[in-house]
């Protein structure tokens, strides 16, 4: 089943009426979202198997790089008159890409992210472009000034649903300010996305411009590596640095695709996050635009209960809070994120509502944490 969700055309632009300002929570008086069968999946799709989880190493994704990338920068506007700037890889690079590499094994989730739709059911889950709630989700980080949680403590941020990342591209770049060459206390930033083709062709590309322009002042390597066509040369040189940045600030970064299931999470346990991590490591767990269907909602809602229990029961000195953003209805497809704040209360956590938009498409940002 294809789909688009109409809200936005092909991707978000700057929209200087999304402000960043907490509500309080709000009574919900719902029966929670009845249950599909766990065994179904987050994608269904008759007869056709779902992506089985699997992870990639940094140096596997840095391989499937061309030779430069171009972007174009989305300006955040975080309020009191902060902007804060996000690169992302422009689509048109992305389709230059892949029609130089003819890769036909990529062929039918590429078409379709590349295309007119937004969702194209089992087989691209729409992490090409970028949405409104993961803007949304982004203020709110800021809002929190997540600094000393960047930079003091041992952390684990994950980001399921990845797509362009804008959540981890804010707090990598957030990161790489606070943190010094000689951090004691280890980062590590897992990205998770169905399609392998979205880790390779934007969200890693995203990270390395979100680190090119912290660094490009610093670095004259870096900075003669950009083009006056807004593009990024990735040289030898360039990747080595980004590479002896991460070991130097104790920033590790992680990649998984494929389904939601058991088996994610015993692939994100088993080699998504690294062991021997300090028993204090603080882990946020965030989530954009995750539950625009039904069965998407219900192995999305399970995947965050397991990691949540898997923090408390793994270390339990630390603390573990899921920061989820989404519309408040996905008109046409059922997902919605009343729904979703239903299904986590039935499960045994508390949800608290961060943020609310109610101009336009309704849209929200809630915490969940288990009681």
């Amino acid at each position: 089943m294809a789909f688009s969700f109409s809200f936005a055309g092909d991707d978000i632009e700057e929209d200087p009426q999304l402000e960043a300002a907490p509500a309080p929570p709000q009574p919900v008086a719902r029966a929670p979202a009845a249950a599909s069968p766990s065994t179904a999946g987050a994608f269904p799709v008759q007869g056709k198997p779902l992506l089985p989880p699997t992870q990639h190493g940094l140096q596997e994704l840095l391989s499937r790089l061309p030779s430069k990338i171009a972007f174009s920068l989305l300006d955040v506007h975080l309020g009191d008159g902060r902007v804060l700037q996000l690169p992302r890889r422009e689509l048109w690079d992305v389709r230059v890409q892949l029609m130089a590499e003819d890769d036909a094994d990529n062929a039918s989730a590429s078409e379709a992210g590349l295309g007119e739709h937004d969702v194209k059911t089992g087989i691209y889950e729409g992490g090409f472009k970028s949405w409104e709630s993961s803007v949304d989700l982004v203020k709110v980080l800021a809002a929190e000034r997540v600094t000393d949680l960047l930079t003091q403590d041992p952390c684990v941020l994950i980001e399921l649903g990845c797509g362009t990342a804008l959540p981890s591209l804010a707090l990598f770049r957030w990161a790489l300010t606070g943190r010094k060459s000689d951090q004691e206390q280890p980062l590590v930033l897992t990205l998770a996305d169905y399609n392998p083709t979205v880790l390779y062709l934007v969200t890693l590309p995203n990270l390395i411009l979100a680190w090119a322009l912290q660094e490009r002042g610093e670095n004259a390597a870096i900075e003669a590596a950009f083009t006056p066509d807004e593009e990024l040369e990735l040289t030898l040189e360039v990747l080595e640095a980004f590479k002896q940045t991460l070991s130097s600030k104790r920033i590790t970064l992680s990649f998984l695709s494929g389904a939601w299931s058991l088996e994610f999470i015993d692939l994100l346990y088993g080699g998504g996050i690294p062991t021997g991590l300090p028993e204090t490591t603080r882990t946020l767990l965030l989530g954009s635009e995750t539950i625009y269907s039904p069965f998407a909602l219900e192995s999305f809602a399970e995947t965050v209960l397991s990691i949540l229990q898997r923090e408390r029961s793994g270390r339990s000195d630390g603390e573990a809070r899921a920061l989820i953003a989404a519309k408040r209805l996905y008109f046409g497809v059922g997902g919605s994120l009343d729904d979703f704040v239903d299904k986590m209360r039935w499960l045994g956590t508390s949800v608290t509502t961060l943020f609310e938009e109610t101009n336009g498409v309704h849209r929200g940002v809630v915490e969940c944490l288990l009681s």
